[in-house]
């Protein structure tokens, strides 16, 4: 596969990640981890049934368990930790700082063999950041306090966490894409742990709201992880940090469209400064 595909495989989960807001809002009233554990078992059973029909269950056999251990804790990890830093913090201010991830995967992958990190590829990430920024911020002005200090920092674990299994996944190169399959039914099996510790059970309640929980779990729950997967393996992951900034304005676009957000010029002020990192991102990854 070359690198060009592998990176184009990869955008799909960004494409997916931006009907993550839609289908979370067509999911109410059911809790987050409750939710997670449906996604994640929907993702885990499809990925098993994907493999074994390509013959590969043998292969997921000879996977190391410090493989599914790394995997689990990256996908469990980072819904946990963002999830926990909304409730001890505003969700525009904790949003932001988990939103470092993309930035982070790009300042990350230069120390990776092979990875060149150009000043093109930083430039873009910040200005994908900004524009990000303009979208989290809804307009409003945002305060930072020090009561919600560890909510903030939750926040900034869970942008490392992404990040950080983002771009340790490319070092297991040889580990194929379907132990992702697994990675999502063990991070369903602890999400449904700390869901019956921590939550009240509450299931959807029509029909909107099972085909949302279904949405999210064949989706960005789900298939996103495995191209994914494939796009920090193979592609260029520097600029799939960069283009990751078009899932927030993506996601608002959508919420648009289905009347749930209303447009507004702080859309089209990201829209430049998200398109624009890109394209000098994509500029730097060219002069490669």
């Amino acid at each position: 596969m070359t690198r060009t595909r592998a990176t184009a495989i990869g955008f799909i989960a960004v494409l997916l990640w931006s009907l993550l807001a839609l289908f979370t809002v067509g999911s109410s009233p059911t809790p987050p981890l409750l939710l997670n554990t449906i996604c994640f078992s929907i993702g885990g059973t499809l990925g098993l049934i994907w493999t074994g029909t390509n013959g590969g269950l043998r292969q997921l056999g000879a996977v190391p368990w410090t493989t599914y251990l790394f995997g689990t804790a990256g996908l469990f990890g980072y819904h946990a930790l963002y999830f926990s830093a909304l409730r001890m913090a505003p969700a525009a201010e904790a949003g932001l700082i988990a939103y470092l991830w993309p930035l982070l995967i790009v300042l990350f992958s230069g120390l990776l063999p092979g990875e060149n990190l150009r000043l093109g590829h930083l430039i873009g990430a910040c200005l994908g950041f900004t524009g990000a920024a303009v979208i989290i911020a809804g307009g409003g002005r945002m305060g930072f306090q020090a009561d919600h200090l560890p909510g903030y920092g939750l926040a900034l674990l869970c942008a490392l966490t992404w990040s950080g299994y983002s771009v340790l996944s490319r070092r297991l190169g040889n580990t194929p894409t379907s132990s992702v399959a697994v990675f999502c039914l063990a991070a369903a099996v602890a999400s449904g742990l700390l869901h019956l510790a921590v939550e009240d059970t509450v299931w959807p309640d029509d029909a909107i709201g099972w085909a949302s929980v279904v949405a999210l779990g064949l989706g960005p729950v789900g298939l996103a992880f495995y191209v994914w997967d494939i796009g920090v393996k193979q592609g260029d992951i520097q600029m799939l940090g960069t283009a990751s900034y078009a899932a927030p304005l993506l996601s608002t676009l959508a919420l648009v469209v289905a009347g749930i957000a209303a447009p507004s010029w702080g859309l089209a002020i990201a829209a430049v400064f998200i398109t624009g990192g890109a394209a000098i991102a994509a500029r730097a990854s060219m002069r490669r």
